[in-house]
């Protein structure tokens, strides 16, 4: 299945202030979120994003959270996203059905919000180079079990031709010669 922009929301997992640090290659994780980022906000494709315990792990990372409007932020407890009521009612009211997905832990918060999710009825995809862990055994076996749980494992550049669809659209030249990174 191909992502539909029309039918598309990104979930951005818990890349806070406190735990960015410790996540393996945080550096390009970061880039890699602020871009999937960007390229949502230049196709107008709703964005959320969640703070797992902001009191003790710090709010989003200055670079991506300045992304995000303050409505788009959620605080949560429960390791899956899903099982936040307020996080819960955000996706069911924006009705897209494909969620993307950044963010970490790969192997907690992504992962449990993942299965939650493709349980619920929903086509999730998790950006390869978007997401991550403390060490990268953690993110690989994360990543196998989502895909084995029905998740589709994309690329960000897979992401942005997918939304694209077709190489006259308007915003393809900024994409694809890298403005947005």
């Amino acid at each position: 299945m191909l992502l539909q922009a029309n039918n598309s929301l990104v979930l951005l997992i818990d890349i806070q202030q406190k735990l960015a640090p410790a996540i393996y290659d945080t550096k390009a994780l970061e880039q890699a979120a602020t871009w999937v980022l960007q390229v949502a906000l230049q196709l107008d494709i709703p964005l959320l994003a969640t703070e797992h315990y902001p009191k003790g792990l710090g709010h989003t990372v200055a670079s991506i959270r300045e992304l995000l409007s303050d409505e788009a932020v959620m605080e949560k407890i429960h390791f899956s996203a899903w099982r936040e009521p307020a996080v819960q009612q955000q996706l069911v009211s924006l009705g897209r059905q494909q969620i993307v997905l950044i963010g970490t832990e790969s192997h907690v918060c992504v992962l449990q919000t993942a299965l939650d999710l493709v349980a619920a009825g929903y086509q999730v995809f998790v950006v390869f180079e978007a997401v991550g862990s403390r060490t990268p055994d953690n993110k690989q076996l994360a990543l196998s079990r989502m895909q084995q749980a029905g998740c589709q494992i994309i690329s960000k550049e897979m992401l942005a031709f997918e939304w694209l669809e077709r190489g006259d659209h308007e915003s393809f030249r900024q994409i694809s010669k890298g403005w947005i990174r």
